[in-house]
């Protein structure tokens, strides 16, 4: 019996000295354990906690679970809700006398915005479930890792590579992967989809003359119109290629999309690029071609990116400085 105790006591002060933030919960869900990593994490001291249930005020502003609330309540289906990251078994899968009664372990990853110390942390958590030798639960223990740094740092990367670099807008994969996207909302929808190609007019002339920087600068300039004409959240501005942009327009008809294209001609008009080896202004132009389909699965995406091409070829045709409609999707 004298081993068993200091065997718990040795344990307990392990747990309390391990560099790795941890905190255990008796099988009612009280605090028992609370370590110095943990009230360096969160700044809530142990004294606050200990023999309390309230250890969810460390993490969150609102009453919700911890992944060990959720696995002392068995209620392990709600996972989904609360985590967008989770996964079983855990690296700490529990451990115990018979396997029969085996119970493993949870990983779970969210941001927390830590109400005591004010910052908004990614956390990487595992909770696994100790049980005593007649397979009876006896508490739960929470191990926490702040991987803030590394999500950010994967977060920017993903932003790079669906980025382009010099104008800052949607890159062409970016736009494969979204135009897919608002397909299959308007099918179910059954909303218009529009799309406007637009590609700027004698480009190559104006490089030769003025030099790629002021190439890129000219190039940089139109993004931002093009940026700014975007009234709501669900439109989205492309450089497809070279100096070529898209805009795609989810629930918006042909006849709203020549709205945008008209208003993104007027601030063209209003910038006043200079562009003296033009044959078709003195300052720089756009040709553009729009397209409008109702999606269906009878139909593909990819027509719509056709059809824009196609009335952006005949704009170019008719002498540039100019929108074209699509044949097709008028009536929309």
């Amino acid at each position: 019996m004298g081993h068993s105790l200091e065997h718990k006591e040795f344990a307990s002060n392990l747990l309390k000295q391990l560099a790795t933030a941890t905190f255990v919960l008796d099988r009612d869900g009280r605090v028992m354990i609370w370590n110095h990593s943990c009230e360096r994490l969160t700044g809530v001291p142990a004294s606050e906690l200990v023999g309390t249930r309230d250890h969810w005020k460390a993490f969150y502003s609102k009453k919700r679970m911890c992944l060990a609330d959720v696995i002392i309540q068995g209620r392990t289906d709600e996972l989904t809700n609360l985590y967008p990251v989770h996964a079983q078994p855990s690296i700490h899968d529990a451990v115990h006398a018979q396997p029969s009664i085996h119970g493993n372990g949870y990983k779970a990853e969210n941001w927390c915005v830590m109400p005591r110390i004010g910052t908004r942390l990614y956390l990487t958590v595992d909770a696994a479930p100790i049980y005593d030798e007649q397979g009876t639960l006896i508490a739960i223990v929470q191990s926490m890792r702040d991987n803030t740094e590394y999500k950010n740092a994967q977060s920017r990367l993903e932003e790079l590579s669906v980025t382009d670099e010099l104008t800052g807008l949607h890159n062409r994969r970016f736009f494969n992967e979204h135009l897919n996207t608002e397909w299959a909302r308007g099918i179910r929808s059954q909303e218009p989809l529009s799309l406007i190609l637009l590609d700027i007019d004698y480009f190559k002339q104006y490089n030769d003359t003025l030099g790629h920087v002021a190439g890129d600068k000219c190039l940089q300039s139109i993004a931002g119109v093009l940026q700014r004409s975007l009234l709501r959240s669900s439109d989205m501005a492309t450089r497809y290629g070279g100096e070529e942009f898209c805009l795609l327009l989810p629930n918006t008809t042909m006849d709203n999309a020549l709205i945008v294209a008209q208003r993104i001609r007027s601030t063209m008009a209003r910038l006043d690029i200079r562009h003296k080896t033009s044959s078709v202004s003195n300052a720089v132009t756009l040709s553009d071609g729009i397209a409008c389909l109702k999606p269906s699965l009878q139909d593909c995406p990819t027509r719509l990116v056709a059809l824009a091409d196609e009335a952006l070829y005949e704009a170019k045709a008719l002498g540039r400085n100019q929108s074209v409609k699509g044949l097709l999707g008028v009536e929309l």
